[in-house]
């Protein structure tokens, strides 16, 4: 039987919906409601954002382009490997290892700049009102901070990024621009089937209001990965877009399952609205991403020592 997703909530007659009344529909909504990504936000889908933090929207790219990114990926993967990039723009790309045993490419930034295909599919118009949604002047920073970033999760002997603990992007954001950030939407498209059980991206709802010192340290930064009470995991089918503010504390579980199986491949579009700031081959990398490459290549090297005495 085909695993098919909940039909989107019907707005069919909500879109003139007044706000008063969106937020209190949005407040009776469950967590796991699908929307479906019109040419305008709709007034229930900015009412449940603004409660919770995130919206997410029903497979907004057809099985085909799902395919195509992923082929697409897999050349520019190849393509790196082949020519021993370590950075791209100051952006570290890391490697681990595939079930196979194989390196594999685990994150990198500026895909869309390395894939004619990609920087395309994230220009469509099809994702006009998400970028409106963040602002009108905003737009896709394929070539500032960190581009279009592809992540791959596997849970497999080898692999950097089985997880990814509690954090925020505001911290992010304090070492890009000295300071705190507003409203920061990340969006990302999500290309496997991942239930609550099969290690998926998990929000607290409503934190994205939460103050600043509890943005920055109620939780340890990329440390704490234990469960929270309030926790709401985030189930995803391939072409979903989920829109969640950064500030909002966030994280990806591991899965239960092993090699293959534990598969979780997303996509996430940089919609700025910063002064233009682009990147290129001159620029260095930054404190911040230093910190964490110097992390993740340490558990690179530990893990290939572990690799070949065994």
């Amino acid at each position: 039987m085909t695993d098919l997703p909940p039909p989107a909530y019907d707005e069919s007659e909500l879109f003139e919906l007044a706000p008063s009344a969106a937020e209190a529909l949005a407040a009776e909504l469950p967590y796991s409601v699908r929307f479906t990504l019109r040419g305008e936000i709709t007034p229930l889908q900015q009412a449940f954002l603004d409660r919770t933090g995130y919206l997410v929207f029903d497979r907004v790219a057809s099985t085909e382009e799902v395919d195509t990114i992923l082929a697409e990926v897999e050349r520019v993967e190849a393509k790196l490997i082949e020519e021993e990039t370590r950075t791209l723009f100051g952006v570290p790309i890391w490697f681990g290892r595939n079930p196979d045993g194989k390196r594999w490419l685990q994150r990198m930034g500026f895909t869309s700049v390395l894939s004619e295909y990609l920087s395309g599919f994230v220009k469509h118009d099809r994702f006009e009102p998400v970028r409106r949604l963040i602002g009108d002047d905003a737009r896709i920073g394929e070539r500032e901070k960190d581009g279009v970033v592809f992540n791959r999760y596997v849970n497999a002997e080898g692999s950097l990024r089985p997880n990814l603990a509690w954090h925020t992007d505001a911290l992010r954001d304090v070492f890009y621009n000295r300071r705190m950030p507003g409203p920061m939407l990340n969006v990302g498209l999500h290309f496997d089937r991942i239930t609550p059980q099969d290690g998926c991206l998990i929000v607290l709802p409503g934190m994205h209001t939460q103050s600043a010192w509890s943005t920055l340290f109620s939780k340890i930064h990329f440390v704490t990965d234990k469960p929270d009470p309030n926790e709401v995991k985030v189930e995803t089918w391939p072409g979903d877009l989920t829109v969640h503010d950064g500030r909002m504390w966030h994280r990806v579980q591991t899965s239960p399952h092993t090699g293959w199986k534990s598969l979780r491949r997303s996509m996430y579009v940089p919609y700025v609205v910063d002064a233009y700031a682009p990147k290129d081959e001159h620029t260095k990398t930054n404190l911040y991403m230093r910190l964490f490459d110097w992390i993740i290549r340490r558990k690179t090297r530990r893990m290939e020592k572990w690799l070949l005495a065994g």
